[in-house]
């Protein structure tokens, strides 16, 4: 038996390993075996980091890598986090005048096999990634808002237990922020642990560590939800909506 590759997403890690057995014939028949096993201990914080002054949003995205390095973390390969936002069409408003309501649908390189559907101030929902084609569908109800996709893609970094995501987050083709999202694997009590992560992130974000998400301060049970995504996709949706009031500040027209 020897290992032949190794997956890790979100929640799960795959291990692929391959068999050989022998048959009747006296010949080598060969297989595959897939074995999953589920890690649910984790929690997560998701933040904004400001440009430094003087330099461009890559150049300070560069200073954060050299201080993970410095620390030992090890690249760990990209991620991907993506928001589309839809308004509700003509056809499906209720009273004439009423505000259009926004359903906001991503996804994350973490979970491919998952798409993520948030409503403003609503219910989180996940679905397999159908639902994209499901909204195309639904085009009557829901009209996706061109040109209001954010994305953050970049970096992941593996330290100890920690698993650090430096992302530059774009609208259209321009850069317009930095995102840092960091997980501690071990735990699923924000409270237990909490001190310990922003100690590490003070390391290399210095003063623009981030207080206690609300993701952490809502829950009534005080235990985090990885499995599912919500929490992280929320604290994504709350970087995102930061970064468009910042583009509409600046004078653009993005919502």
């Amino acid at each position: 038996m020897r290992h032949m590759g190794r997956c890790v997403a979100r929640g799960f890690t795959v291990l692929k390993k391959r068999l050989f057995s022998h048959n009747t014939n006296n010949t080598w028949n060969r297989c595959v075996v897939e074995c999953q096993c589920v890690t649910l201990f984790v929690c997560d914080s998701v933040c904004q980091v400001p440009v430094s002054e003087g330099k461009s949003v890559q150049q300070t995205v560069d200073v954060l890598h050299r201080k993970l390095e410095q620390l030992g973390a090890v690249k760990q390969g990209s991620f991907t986090v993506d928001c589309e936002t839809y308004h509700t069409g003509a056809g499906s408003m209720g009273t004439a005048g009423q505000p259009a309501k926004f359903l906001y649908v991503m996804h994350n390189s973490e979970t491919p096999l998952s798409c993520f559907a948030l409503f403003e101030g609503g219910p989180f929902l996940a679905a397999d990634p159908n639902f994209d084609v499901l909204m195309a569908k639904l085009k009557g109800h829901f009209q996706n808002a061109k040109g209001h996709k954010v994305e953050s893609r970049g970096t992941r970094y593996l330290y100890c237990d920690f698993l650090v995501k430096v992302g530059t987050v774009t609208m259209g083709s321009s850069a317009r922020g930095i995102s840092v999202e960091v997980e501690y694997c071990p735990c699923v009590v924000p409270s237990d642990c909490w001190n310990l992560m922003k100690e590490f992130m003070v390391s290399f974000l210095g003063p623009h560590a981030p207080e206690l998400p609300s993701a952490f301060t809502a829950k009534p049970d005080g235990l985090y939800s990885p499995a599912e995504g919500a929490d992280t996709m929320a604290q994504y949706l709350e970087l995102f909506g930061k970064v468009r009031k910042q583009q509409v500040a600046s004078g653009g027209s993005m919502r």
